[in-house]
């Protein structure tokens, strides 16, 4: 069965016999997974990194996958901002961008006080417009004395004039999300095993005295803390031991959608009602329907 139920609240979110649809295979090989699941919901089409082979990936029911964009400096996480347009977290290139509706590029962070950012990971935008990212430390290829030597969670303001980092004592920090009501910042720690919470201060700066540690996601099987979403009543849907743990708010595990692979690199809601979550893992994309939709991206779309 590919929905394991640890509490009965995991039927309320999807029936137990729901299948997993494959929708492509094949992607990012040995070295860089596919990531990034991204629903364009005027087009009613998904996009996702294929990292390791530097291009944006298109998929669209009744017409299967294409490449939609190369090069893409190897991006990883995307979503897109208020108005619509496409953020990249791009590891080669070691920035967060922005596509204009022209298709020119806007450099949304590059570097922190002169230095140049690690491997900009995943990003999400709040409702206020501000941006934020994680910044994992991973050694580039060339490392360089001006380089961090630690790992960020970053804030970007609209008019992207402000970088603040907010925390920095992550190992790994991957997936970011928002509390439906944006008033608590999800952050996975993939090296750690553990998604931690903080309140979110009025100036969108995060509490530090409030950091907690809101559930660890590790087990016997393979699988770490990759990629996150959270649904409308305020679940959090995030990369596990054996599969995509389902979370409530006060991080007791529901439950376990499990899809075979090795891994779960990320997920993102899609579909017309936004109730399809859509999973990469390293080499493959899938989907399961859902009873309860996720949270718009654009975020209030």
């Amino acid at each position: 069965m590919p929905i394991e139920q640890h509490a009965p609240e995991m039927e309320q979110i999807v029936d137990s016999g729901q299948t997993i649809e494959q929708l492509g295979d094949g992607f990012g090989g040995d070295q860089g997974p596919a990531e990034g699941p991204l629903w364009w919901k005027e087009g009613g089409f998904l996009l996702f990194s294929d990292i390791h082979n530097n291009r944006r990936m298109k998929w669209a029911a009744g017409e299967g996958m294409s490449v939609f964009h190369e090069p893409t400096n190897r991006a990883n996480g995307l979503t897109r901002d208020l108005q619509g347009r496409l953020l990249a977290s791009e590891h080669d290139s070691r920035r967060v961008t922005r596509r204009e509706p022209d298709d020119s590029i806007t450099v949304v962070a590059a570097s922190y006080q002169g230095r140049p950012l690690n491997r900009p990971n995943d990003v999400v935008v709040k409702s206020d417009g501000c941006i934020y990212f994680t910044d994992p430390w991973t050694s580039p290829a060339a490392p360089t004395q001006f380089d961090l030597g630690f790992s960020g969670v970053y804030r970007v303001t609209p008019d992207l004039g402000t970088l603040t980092l907010l925390v920095g004592d992550f190992v790994v920090p991957n997936g970011i999300a928002f509390s439906p009501d944006e008033s608590v910042l999800y952050v996975n720690d993939s090296r750690r095993g553990h998604i931690r919470a903080f309140d979110v201060q009025p100036n969108g700066t995060l509490a530090l005295a409030s950091d907690r540690v809101l559930a660890d996601l590790r087990g016997e099987r393979p699988g770490v803390p990759d990629g996150m979403k959270v649904d409308v009543e305020g679940n959090i849907y995030c990369g596990g031991s054996g599969g995509v743990w389902v979370l409530d708010p006060s991080g007791k595990h529901l439950g376990t959608i499990v899809h075979g692979a090795p891994a779960t690199t990320n997920v993102g809601f899609g579909g017309d009602d936004w109730k399809t979550l859509f999973i990469t893992t390293r080499n493959s994309v899938a989907s399961i329907e859902l009873k309860i939709a996720g949270i718009p991206v654009p975020v209030g779309s």
